[in-house]
């Protein structure tokens, strides 16, 4: 521990003379969500660092391509093997996560809720030839209340958060969406439809922001692909699923069962172990 604490130390000190010759704190992002550093973390051998909400989803989505659950992590830049992912380092002791210590026996954390977090782990525009977006605000169908919205939202916010107390964001994120269509239903302006999108987009995103980061471009998208589509939850999942080429996920399945697909990790995808046999 006493040599962790001193890498990381001379890790903060070189850190801060890298801050010091940069003008922005942008220069040097997180490797995987590309924005400045949230809550900082390193990996345990090779002390790489990462966000640490980003290096754990990353290690979670990687997980579900073992048989078993694994109890290392090969890092996404220097494959260096490592066992935990440190975290609120002060500068005198740290908070240690091991990657074999995941959400897998939370009994919230469905096989769906996977399933969507994988999901933002993936290329976009899976559904952009299946689902007219444009369509959907030229036609106003947004005038048309969804009754699966907060359901959707729910296990959406649960998904990216990892977390199932999130109903404060749920009804915050929600409110905002309904308040929006509502003033457009009683308005007696009429903008183009291009511009509607655009200000929902704007509006939503402000919402969640504070709660959802990096992920929250991904996330308004995610929403309006939903909306757009006019389905349920259900039918919804089957067509994402089937354009993915993904098995169904069964809420009902027991604990613990393992996911049987391989997500894309975007951004990190070429440093995946397999790449070196391409």
């Amino acid at each position: 521990m006493k040599f962790g604490l001193k890498k990381m130390n001379q890790q903060d000190s070189d850190s801060n003379n890298e801050n010091q010759s940069c003008s922005s704190s942008d220069s040097n992002p997180c490797p995987i969500c590309l924005a400045p550093f949230l809550q900082e973390s390193y990996l345990d051998t090779c002390f790489h660092k990462f966000c640490y909400k980003c290096i754990l989803q990353w290690t979670k989505v990687v997980s579900h391509k073992e048989s078993r659950r694994p109890s290392s992590v090969k890092c996404p830049l220097c494959k260096t093997e490592n066992f935990s992912l440190i975290y609120g380092y002060d500068g005198s002791s740290f908070q240690r996560h091991y990657v074999n210590q995941g959400f897998e026996d939370s009994s919230f954390f469905s096989k769906a809720h996977k399933y969507r977090l994988q999901c933002y782990y993936t290329e976009p525009g899976i559904l952009n030839d299946s689902i007219n977006v444009s369509r959907y605000w030229k036609l106003r169908k947004y005038i048309q209340p969804n009754r699966w919205l907060e359901s959707w939202l729910r296990r959406e916010v649960q998904a990216l958060l990892q977390e199932e107390d999130t109903e404060v964001i749920l009804y915050h994120i929600l409110g905002t969406v309904n308040s929006f269509f509502s003033r457009d239903e009683h308005s007696r302006q009429t903008k183009k439809p291009e511009m509607k999108q655009e200000e929902f987009k704007d509006v939503v995103s402000n919402a969640a922001r504070p709660f959802l980061t990096a992920k929250t471009d991904r996330f308004v998208k995610e929403l309006e692909l939903f909306l757009a589509s006019g389905l349920n939850i259900e039918a919804y999942d089957d067509v994402y699923l089937q354009r993915m080429g993904w098995n169904t996920p069964k809420t009902t399945e027991a604990a613990g069962e393992s996911v049987e697909h391989n997500p894309v990790v975007p951004y990190l995808y070429i440093f995946d172990a397999d790449s070196e046999n391409d």
